[in-house]
């Protein structure tokens, strides 16, 4: 207590100031917009659809958390105008993880990603143009980290062959794509599934209805495009890593329904 009985309170030190992520993030709208992110891949007028709000204004918020690099954008391989929007969540982890731990020690996270979920409940459909590899890749990330507990298949709208790239790079990780075929997803149409992640922003466009299915957007880049199987090895590296990182938070959401339904 000071003369005249003020009371003076301590100013903020970079110590005792709260994260920026905090800060960041608990904007109402930026918390949506991470929201929207994280489940799908969204252009802005979705966004400003989902969210009512105007297209500046949405743009300006994704600009701030592009900047932190809590968010990314590519532009559409279906419409080069266009962007698709992601975020990501493995950074967002990270930040948050620091932001608990910065409150007290025993709230720092463990090493590693998202655990994987005891168990998992749902239908898993990949879709890509010509099921040649990103929907594959996909396909076999998750019956290899569910150990096959979750029933996953994948298909194309102009199917053609694995391509030689994604067998090669899946089996260096373990996975084994040999021998599988391309199938055009109307082979599936008539059989339900829980979730639908398109991999490919060209057969979003196209996607047939799968009632009751749960839809994604994961806006990849085909590894196989420009170039012969010996200069594209490396696009097939990275959208295999990128499908990898993704595939764990699909399991959450998976597990996630299994408690829903319980």
């Amino acid at each position: 207590m000071y003369p005249g009985g003020v009371t003076r309170t301590r100013q903020p030190t970079p110590a005792t100031e709260p994260p920026a992520f905090l800060a960041l993030a608990g904007h109402p709208l930026r918390w949506q917009l991470l929201r929207e992110l994280a489940e799908s891949d969204r252009r802005v007028r979705e966004l400003t659809a989902r969210l009512g709000e105007p297209q500046s204004l949405v743009s300006y918020h994704l600009g701030l958390l592009r900047t932190a690099q809590l968010v990314s954008a590519r532009p559409s391989s279906a419409d080069r105008r266009d962007s698709y929007y992601s975020a990501d969540l493995t950074r967002c982890g990270e930040r948050l993880g620091a932001a608990g731990a910065a409150l007290h020690p025993a709230l720092r996270p463990l090493p590693g990603g998202p655990a994987a979920p005891a168990e998992f409940s749902g239908r898993v459909l990949f879709l890509c143009t010509g099921n040649s590899a990103r929907s594959q890749m996909a396909e076999g990330w998750l019956q290899y980290l569910t150990d096959g507990r979750v029933p996953a298949f994948s298909a194309g709208s102009q199917p053609t062959r694995v391509h030689p790239n994604a067998v090669r790079v899946m089996k260096a990780h373990g996975v084994d794509l040999a021998g599988r075929r391309a199938k055009h997803f109307d082979e599936f149409l008539d059989q339900r599934f829980d979730c639908v992640v398109t991999v490919c922003d060209r057969v979003r466009e196209v996607c047939p209805e799968f009632p009751g299915a749960r839809t994604i957007h994961w806006s990849i880049p085909d590894p196989a495009d420009g170039g012969d199987d010996a200069t594209t090895y490396p696009a097939f590296e990275r959208a295999a890593a990128e499908l990898a990182r993704r595939i764990p938070f699909l399991m959450q959401l998976l597990a996630q329904n299994l408690v829903e339904v319980n």
